[in-house]
């Protein structure tokens, strides 16, 4: 295999991964509508819809998938009444008459946030126990859906926490507790407004497997987290000066609610139900690599790490793979997310950083190295990642382009425009997390 054949592999398998990552016929697949009752994965809810002088089903469908999943919904209930809500990152050509749709502000919340916001906060409003209420969750809620919890906090303050969360490094899982306990949707809040009604909530999951309460912040989940916890995050980050006054004063104060916990009634009659994950596309990579002849393995170890300990970790299993098939060409497949602190005000982000940080270490090496983001975004970037190869450092050398300097700067998509080795999908729709093909091939 030579080196055009192996970069093209790279970029065709990752591009070949992300039509099976669809959500709306995962939507299909998990609903149907038998006679008066909604079949969801083998359970049997009883559609209110069809009781005389009942509430139509109301809907409320948040995040990039958003859209997708609120078109395939509609569809499968097809017959019934129902209404709601769609917050997405940008509106559909064709709007469907049931919904009310607002394009939220991502990453970071603006004033259709807050009205959408407000909306839904409305919509179930005084819910009843005959009520069937359906949340269609995917990646991105967090910011395209928000509404400060306390009335001193202002939206520009929100912003600006937001802004400062997702740039000091933290884990998804600890930004998301801060975001929770600010915000009157996040961490349960919105089965809080709905009960007593039944609530159904399907996802998909753009956070570890084991922490299904913190897609979009978990609007519809218990939170494990606590106030407690917030304040260590903030310690741990050294963000309370970094907050506006009006967060780190209800920090500082103790006046910040707690959310909704496990055992809580309000989530007495919730039932949840994961569509998609990583895990799903880390599988179905592996299986594409090896189906075009690579020795293929998966490893999400480095989920969470620091994006460098993350690269020393897998560059380091790549070359054991190829000890262990000598003469073989070897394809090291990663899932998940990585810690990607903002050190300047340059563009990019984590999967580029990621692979930017790799040119070097494989310089003149038979490696190519690809990441992506399976929402087709990056970071503050238009690209969902970058691919390098061993003969990267050389091209960026002859560039003048020295790839440490642009990391600190994190500016990786500047350095990766300039030897075209950008990956552009557009917005994809969905967003299991980011994934990562390490290949080996001679």
């Amino acid at each position: 295999m030579m080196l055009g054949e192996a970069r093209e592999l790279c970029r065709s398998l990752f591009l070949e991964t992300l039509p099976s990552l669809q959500v709306g016929p995962r939507v299909w697949e998990a609903m149907r509508l038998r006679g008066d009752t909604l079949e969801i994965r083998g359970d049997v809810y009883p559609i209110p819809g069809r009781i005389p002088r009942s509430r139509a089903i109301r809907v409320v469908s948040v995040g990039k998938a958003a859209i997708e999943m609120a078109d395939a919904a509609a569809e499968q209930l097809a017959g019934t009444r129902f209404e709601g809500v769609v917050v997405a990152p940008s509106l559909p050509a064709q709007r469907r008459p049931e919904y009310e749709y607002f394009r939220g502000g991502h990453p970071y919340p603006d004033p259709a946030s807050r009205l959408a916001a407000e909306v839904v906060l409305q919509l179930l409003k005084n819910s009843l126990p005959e009520d069937l209420v359906l949340f269609l969750i995917s990646g991105g809620g967090s910011a395209l859906l928000d509404k400060p919890l306390h009335p001193a906090v202002s939206l520009d303050d929100l912003r600006l926490f937001h802004q400062v969360l997702v740039t000091c490094g933290a884990a998804i899982e600890e930004i998301n507790a801060l975001r929770k306990h600010v915000s009157a949707i996040k961490g349960g809040r919105l089965a809080k407004q709905a009960a007593p009604a039944t609530q159904i909530t399907l996802y998909v999951s753009d956070v570890p497997q084991h922490l299904p309460s913190a897609v979009a912040s978990g609007p519809t989940m218990p939170d494990e987290t606590t106030v407690e916890d917030c304040s260590r995050i903030s310690s741990r980050y050294a963000l309370l000066e970094k907050f506006p006054a009006s967060i780190r004063a209800l920090l500082e104060s103790g006046a910040l609610a707690e959310t909704p916990k496990p055992g809580d009634p309000c989530f007495a009659k919730s039932r949840y139900y994961c569509l998609l994950s990583n895990a799903d596309a880390v599988e179905k990579l592996t299986q594409l690599a090896r189906s075009n002849g690579l020795c293929a393995e998966a490893d999400t170890s480095c989920d969470g790490l620091e994006f460098r300990r993350a690269a020393d970790s897998l560059l380091g299993r790549l070359e054991a793979l190829r000890r262990e098939y000598p003469g073989s060409p070897v394809a090291l497949v990663s899932g998940g997310e990585l810690s990607c602190p903002v050190t300047g005000d340059g563009m990019g982000g984590r999967n580029q950083a990621f692979v930017l940080y790799c040119a070097p270490k494989i310089a003149g090496k038979p490696i190519v190295v690809l990441s992506g983001g399976t929402d087709g975004i990056d970071g503050n970037s238009p690209a969902a990642g970058a691919i390098a190869d061993g003969s990267s450092g050389g091209r960026a050398a002859a560039l003048r382009l020295e790839a440490e300097d642009f990391l600190l700067r994190a500016d990786s998509y500047h350095f990766f425009q300039a030897l075209h080795d950008t990956l552009v999908t557009g917005p994809t729709g969905t967003n299991v997390r980011d994934l990562r093909i390490l290949l080996a091939y001679a």
